[in-house]
């Protein structure tokens, strides 16, 4: 019985750390950006990056539907966050990026053409 519950908090524990790895991508994501950049077709980067997640999945033990379950969840997860993402680089490319490079020219130029003036402090 003890073994039974042991087992069963040693797998749930395993299960909740792949979620906490899986869930982040903070290595997958990067990688999917710039497969999708280079050119790869979207099929082809979700498959690239299915691999290692459903590796993992596999090497703790889950069945193989709750692996496939799983698996699309994550690939259709990501899916969204490439379309999110190239929707929101074009947007920061086209439209911020050109407004923060005029703030930033200007300033400069205000600072060139009237520099700070010195205050003299009388004693």
């Amino acid at each position: 019985m003890i073994g039974t519950i042991t087992a069963l908090v040693v797998r749930l524990a395993a299960i909740r750390w792949a979620f906490k790895t899986l869930l982040g991508l903070g290595v997958l994501v990067p990688v999917a950006f710039i497969l999708k950049v280079v050119g790869l077709p979207i099929l082809a980067v979700l498959g690239v990056l299915a691999l290692p997640v459903l590796f993992v999945l596999f090497l703790f033990g889950l069945p193989v539907f709750l692996v496939l379950i799983v698996g699309a969840m994550l690939m259709a997860g990501l899916f969204f966050m490439l379309t999110i993402g190239m929707v929101a680089l074009k947007i920061f490319l086209f439209v911020v990026l050109p407004i923060w490079l005029i703030w930033k020219v200007g300033g400069w130029l205000f600072r060139l053409i009237r520099p700070k003036q010195e205050t003299v402090v009388a004693s």
